[in-house]
């Protein structure tokens, strides 16, 4: 069998069900394919691929080429429309099947569904590359995946994750195409404001060595709320949500270390954290393009509106409120903000200034180099009002959040000067 493997947020190679399946091929192309509306102003007026977020893609793709290198295979890049790119592969290439890691944002997944359709008698496999669970093997089924993550991660607790697996032993005869393709080079980061975030597995194995190593795992919950510093949260997020590390493998390693040190809140709390993240995924599969509706799953209309003045200076950093122009700020520089900082952030475009809260999501979907669709827009709604949870948005009181978590300033001198 031929195979035709396409490559999006699953670049690596080890504990990846997807590259086993595709292994089991007479012949494999392994392609990914660079989609030039990343780079053009679409929805809300900003294009959705940031320098930094495109930055760690480079660099993720980039250290993904040399490992299949290695390995006799080339990673083929092709720039273009994904649907016509790959239509026109697949039929140069005669290829009996077609593998992809599952997609839950909803025009993601509309690519693969129109191949389908419009190559009937192509084998096409979404394979769950990119969650805990499986579709098969989820709490409940999709269409019964609750509005609250409470309900959700109470069941999803008692799950037993599938143990994550290596690399194929071996790969395919590689297949070559007549067209020119090209593997992007890895960008230089920022040594001084980058906060070390280097995309690819070589640096997310690295990374994940180095997490566990010591103590930090034992105080995540004590200090996964400050704004700032590279030790206060686990910064797995952009190499999970680029798929450079499996979320399987780093259960596996949390439940390690829990083993060799010893579990407590913070080991505990990690593992919730990735629970939210799993939720976020199969809601986004239910609700399908509701996630990126104003309003939501909510009847009434609610509020907020697009005020280009308000939103530009929200997005620059040039609001009334200092702690939410350094969170902009740094977000900015380095494409990462602290989970409380894009709370912060989203509530005081959300409240303070009656924004229309697609608009932020969009912002954030254009500058984080951990964007997950999913998580984006599902936590953008969740503070809204209009997502998964029943009571409501999320004020959050400008003044006390900066006596709490910033009271000596050193986190708006560092980003405001």
């Amino acid at each position: 069998m031929r195979t035709l493997y396409w490559m999006t947020h699953d670049l690596r190679l080890a504990d990846n069900p997807a590259l086993r399946l595709a292994a089991q091929s007479s012949e494999l192309a392994i392609v990914t394919v660079v989609n030039p509306d990343w780079f053009t102003e679409g929805r809300y007026g900003l294009a959705p691929m940031g320098e930094r977020r495109w930055q760690f893609l480079q660099q993720s793709l980039a250290d993904l080429s040399d490992s299949l290198a290695r390995r006799g295979h080339v990673l083929h890049l092709f720039k273009g429309d994904p649907v016509t790119v790959l239509a026109e592969l697949i039929e140069q290439g005669q290829f009996q099947r077609v593998v992809t890691s599952r997609q839950f944002g909803s025009d993601e997944a509309a690519q693969i569904a129109v191949l389908d359709r419009r190559l009937p008698d192509v084998t096409f496999s979404a394979i769950d590359t990119y969650t805990l669970f499986n579709l098969s093997g989820l709490p409940m089924p999709v269409s019964d995946i609750p509005e609250t993550y409470s309900r959700f991660r109470r069941k999803a607790e008692k799950m037993t994750v599938e143990e994550p697996r290596g690399m194929p032993a071996r790969l395919p005869a590689a297949i070559e195409f007549d067209r020119a393709c090209t593997v992007l080079g890895a960008q230089n980061t920022d040594p001084d404001r980058s906060q070390r975030l280097v995309g690819g597995e070589t640096a997310a194995r690295a990374h994940a060595e180095s997490y566990f190593s010591g103590e930090l795992p034992l105080s995540y919950k004590l200090v996964r709320n400050e704004l700032d510093g590279w030790d206060n949260s686990s910064k797995f997020s952009a190499w999970l949500n680029s798929g450079c590390l499996s979320v399987r493998r780093l259960v596996d390693l949390l439940s390690e270390y829990e083993q060799r040190w010893e579990r407590n809140d913070s080991t505990y709390w990690l593992y919730i954290e990735l629970l939210w993240r799993e939720y976020f995924q199969w809601l986004a599969l239910k609700i399908g393009k509701k996630l990126f509706l104003k309003n939501g799953n909510k009847a009434a209309q609610v509020s907020g509106r697009f005020d280009e003045g308000a939103f530009s200076a929200w997005c620059g950093g040039e609001t009334r409120y200092p702690l939410v122009n350094a969170c902009m700020k740094q977000l900015s520089a380095t494409g990462y903000l602290s989970n409380r900082g894009r709370q912060i952030a989203a509530s005081c475009l959300i409240n303070e200034l009656e924004g229309d809260w697609r608009y932020g999501a969009a912002w954030f979907e254009r500058q984080l180099i951990d964007y997950d669709v999913a998580a984006n827009w599902g936590n953008w709604q969740y503070l809204a009002g209009v997502g998964a949870d029943p009571r409501g948005g999320r004020h959050f009181n400008l003044a006390k959040q900066t006596e709490i978590y910033d009271a000596d300033g050193r986190y708006r001198s560092r980003w405001l000067d």
